[in-house]
């Protein structure tokens, strides 16, 4: 049937997005700036965070990302001398940052129900080729991609990085000084680290689809 061709296309083509952000979201969580920071290699905070405050303040930060409140929960924050941790231009990025979070995850929650339709269809019509086929084709698409970058990554992080933000804000939003909280909470360093865990997660995911799902001598003889 035509339509399962078309849906064999549509279903790797989300592949790539689901995978990698399932990645994005495994790494916006608490526990992983932890991990971060209490690695030996990573860098200390020349501007005197302790390992401890790091934790604390980064927790407040990941969590808005994800959470329903509004950018007082962080504006409203102060260190024990009463100094409030992020500036008017900071606390604005970060609303930024929510409004991309929260697209791109509704997006993802969208292409994943919309691909567990796809397969239970598949199981219906008893498909089990057009499975094998979208599975095979969204891992080598996964694979193309996402091996390309961890190239562009490992080549030039810091052109990577810029390119990034420069598709999802504008020019002059998203630099800050040295001194600034968000970038004593979150170097280069941890951005490097947390886009070669979702980059090298997603591609080995992709690898595990197109070996997996890779046609069998014996039926390619059939």
């Amino acid at each position: 049937m035509k339509i399962n061709k078309i849906l064999v296309v549509i279903l790797a083509i989300f592949i790539p997005y689901i995978l990698l952000m399932t990645g994005i979201r495994m790494v916006m969580i608490p526990a992983f700036a932890e991990f971060e920071f209490n690695r030996s290699s990573f860098p200390a905070d020349p501007y005197g965070f302790s390992v401890q405050e790091r934790t604390k303040w980064s927790e407040y930060a990941i969590s808005y990302l994800t959470n329903d409140e509004d950018i007082s929960y962080l504006g409203n924050l102060q260190d024990e001398t009463g100094w409030r941790l992020f500036t008017t231009e900071e606390l604005s990025h970060m609303v930024d940052v929510k409004k991309v979070v929260t697209i791109s995850s509704t997006v993802w929650y969208v292409l994943g129900g919309a691909s567990i339709a796809i397969m239970v269809w598949f199981v219906v019509m008893r498909q089990w080729d057009s499975i094998r086929k979208a599975l095979n084709a969204g891992g080598w698409v996964t694979v193309g991609l996402l091996g390309a970058l961890l190239v562009f990554l490992a080549v030039s992080f810091d052109r990577l990085f810029e390119y990034f933000h420069r598709l999802f804000f504008k020019d002059g939003t998203w630099t800050f000084s040295q001194s600034s909280t968000l970038i004593r909470l979150f170097p280069f360093e941890f951005w490097r680290d947390a886009f070669a865990l979702v980059m090298g997660f997603a591609l080995l995911v992709g690898v595990l689809l197109v070996v997996l799902t890779r046609k069998s001598k014996q039926s390619a003889n059939e």
